[in-house]
């Protein structure tokens, strides 16, 4: 029997110009570990969504979807519950209490499961997951690896025959990832789930899978293990600020580095030099909570591209967030000449998305930023959405998302750019444009400051990369410099510890 089936599918957006997806057909058998790829907005997720009638996208459909023979449109939402899981690209959306335990317990509340065959699944579960640590835990006071876990373990908690996953890893540093597909892979092979994986990074991935589909065109094809397996370095861009060449440009930041090691207390004249100075910076979520910083300093300089690493947990939202202005450190000083002129990207671009349709929000600052409806259009060219202007922007795939969120920030213009996570959700070739996008208004003077786990994309695009430890910053080199003292990264093509796409 086939776990999952699409029977003719197709599928279209309200408002959109064109389907999303066009007779689409495929099955998934029984026990298997699927992978689903494409390009950003290829329909990876809607076709997804589709096999769960609770998170259905609204629009026109056509053909049928299956789960274990039966039409998904006609399960009962207990039904629905039992035959099929889903976990989110962002665990965020789909944590929803306070605690651990109890965002473990939610879904079976609802499902109206007697209380000590809750407590049987809960407990089974956090043993096989490894949950039981911290299973009394705060879910806000978890590691985004953590919560990705905590999204696997409440849906695993309902006990579904299938489990869907949306790009499950984008959000993780490499460690956290390899634990987690170690877990999922348990889940198929030792539990007997099948699990279907939307991804844009397969690589990661073929060792634990057994087929895979590609979305092209809004239609599906199977796709080869072994092609998916490869991976290409992304593209550098050919642009450099003020047209100097690499050598000039990384004697440069390795001046700025030196900022960052020398005594942060010494002298005014070197916060002038400085878009962003940090200096002995502390902070804490809670009186009684741990640092999540400690003694960290940071020296960034106007019209330098930085890069923030270092595994989930780690600091680097926080940072982003203390930098910003958003928060206020417990103690030490932040400087930022660019105060009046900055913008944050979240790791949630639905933070900055409130419009109903694309265009609108696009349109919402163009008073504040001197913009309008023709670099509007502009900017929807270079997004690929053309034709989606009039489409409500959670209709749009995660990486488009994420995409519209930045083009929102850059069309006002900023002369500092945080960003958190910005290539969450995208594939190959929505990273290349998003580097070459960061690389050009580098070259008009913005100063970019990038936490990330995509080392590939440091490497592309960065200047200079600190590494984050123990809630400081424990090296700042040239990103080159960096790449080839370190033991663990990428030597030669091959991938070690990080993994470089």
């Amino acid at each position: 029997m086939n776990a999952l089936e699409f029977d003719h599918v197709s599928f279209s957006y309200a408002g959109a110009s064109a389907p999303v997806l066009r007779d689409v057909s495929l099955a998934v058998p029984a026990g298997a570990f699927a992978l689903l790829v494409g390009d950003t907005g290829s329909g990876k997720s809607t076709l997804l969504r589709l096999a769960k009638p609770e998170i259905s996208p609204s629009g026109r459909i056509a053909g049928v979807a299956r789960a274990f023979g039966e039409d998904v449109r006609a399960l009962t939402a207990q039904a629905s519950a039992r035959a099929v899981g889903y976990v989110f690209q962002n665990p965020d959306a789909q944590v929803v209490c306070d605690t651990v335990w109890h965002e473990m317990a939610f879904g079976l509340e609802n499902l109206g499961v007697p209380e000590p065959e809750m407590r049987r699944r809960v407990a089974e579960t956090c043993n096989f997951l490894g949950i039981e640590p911290w299973f009394r835990a705060r879910t806000a006071e978890l590691s985004g690896g953590q919560r990705q876990v905590l999204a696997l373990a409440a849906a695993l908690a309902m006990r579904p025959r299938l489990l869907l996953l949306d790009e499950p890893t984008s959000m993780l540093d490499p460690l956290a990832e390899k634990s987690f597909l170690s877990l999922l892979f348990r889940a198929n092979r030792e539990l007997g789930v099948t699990v279907v994986v939307a991804t844009h990074a397969p690589q990661t991935m073929t060792d634990y899978a057994t087929c895979a589909f590609m979305l092209e065109g809004g239609r599906v094809c199977e796709a080869s293990l072994e092609a998916l397996s490869v991976a290409e370095p992304l593209a550098v861009p050919p642009s450099r600020q003020n047209d100097q060449n690499v050598a000039d440009l990384e004697e440069k930041t390795v001046e700025k580095t030196r900022w960052s090691f020398s005594s942060l207390g010494a002298g005014h004249e070197r916060g002038e030099k400085c878009a962003l100075l940090a200096d002995d910076v502390w902070f804490r979520y809670g009186r009684d909570e741990r640092w999540v910083l400690r003694e960290l300093d940071l020296a960034l300089g106007r019209g330098e591209v930085r890069a923030l690493v270092g595994s989930n947990g780690c600091g680097k939202s926080t940072l982003l967030s203390v930098l910003a202005g958003v928060t206020r450190p417990v103690r030490g000083r932040v400087r930022n000449a660019a105060a009046s002129s900055q913008a944050l990207l979240p790791q949630n671009p639905r933070a900055l998305l409130a419009h109903e349709t694309v265009r609108d929000e696009l349109m919402e600052w163009s008073h504040a930023g001197a913009y309008g409806a023709a670099e509007v259009d502009r900017a929807l060219e270079r997004l690929g959405l053309a034709g989606a202007g009039e489409r409500h922007p959670y209709d749009l795939s995660g990486g488009q998302q994420q995409m519209l969120a930045l083009e929102k920030l850059l069309l006002v213009r900023p002369q500092l750019l945080l960003l958190d996570e910005p290539t969450k959700g995208l594939d190959r070739a929505a990273r290349e444009r998003l580097a070459r996008r960061v690389a050009a208004v580098r070259d008009t003077g913005v100063t970019v400051l990038l936490a990330t786990h995509d080392l590939g994309f440091v490497r592309a695009v960065a200047d200079s990369v600190s590494l984050m430890f123990d809630g400081g910053i424990t090296a700042t080199e040239p990103t080159a410099e960096f790449f080839a003292r370190s033991w663990l990264l990428p030597k030669g093509g091959r991938v070690h510890f990080w993994q470089v796409f």
